[in-house]
């Protein structure tokens, strides 16, 4: 299999963490790739006419995205580890989506910044977003703590990864403030195996 990816990608990262930790990483051949929305540069539009990351390929040849489609083959393909039975599964979907959600309005703050000109720049737009990513914050310290401590899943796979690119692209912004259960969960499960091999450069 081919996955199209990016280190500095959330989306790609949560696909790479799920590899790991169902061991099928060896069974994937990654191919760097990089754009914008206003420049599609190496993306694989030929495979993803969205032009996004992460694409897979597998060996049919036919594409899958985006990642959250793209987890629920892989994980189906390790025999369903990180996607529970009903009902936990709901809550798991829930929560991963809950992690996209808060990484498109992140990204949409980085690309404000790096893509826009700046005289076009709308700065209540712009905080409009991490109001977003601000609310769910919210939710995941006062209604999500329960299942982030349990079992593994992809739920809290996503969320980690959105936690650390919160730290990656908006560091200034301290998500830890007010949410000390979710940092000290956060602080546990960055230290996994998955999560420390997959961490996006500094630069």
């Amino acid at each position: 299999m081919r996955l199209y990816h990016s280190p500095t990608t959330p989306f790609g990262r949560k696909v790479m963490v799920l590899l790991l930790e169902t061991g099928q990483i060896a069974d994937v051949e990654v191919s760097s790739v990089a754009g914008t929305p206003t420049d599609p540069g190496t993306m694989p539009i030929s495979e993803n006419p969205l032009g996004k990351i992460p694409a897979l390929v597998p060996d049919d040849g036919q594409a899958i995205y985006d990642s959250r489609v793209i987890c629920r083959y892989l994980d189906d393909r390790a025999g369903g580890r990180l996607y529970p039975a009903a009902p936990r599964l709901w809550r798991t979907l829930t929560l991963e989506a809950t992690a996209d959600g808060m990484l498109e309005a992140a990204i949409l703050m980085v690309y404000e910044a790096r893509v826009r000109p700046e005289e076009r720049r709308y700065d209540p737009w712009v905080e409009g977003q991490w109001a977003k990513v601000s609310r769910a914050l919210d939710a995941l310290e006062s209604r999500w703590l329960d299942h982030l401590n349990g079992p593994i899943d992809m739920g809290q796979v996503a969320i980690g990864c959105a936690l650390s690119y919160l730290d990656f692209r908006h560091g200034a912004r301290n998500w830890r403030a007010g949410h000390p259960g979710l940092a000290a969960w956060y602080e546990g499960f960055a230290q996994r195996d998955s999560m420390k091999s997959t961490e996006p450069p500094s630069a």
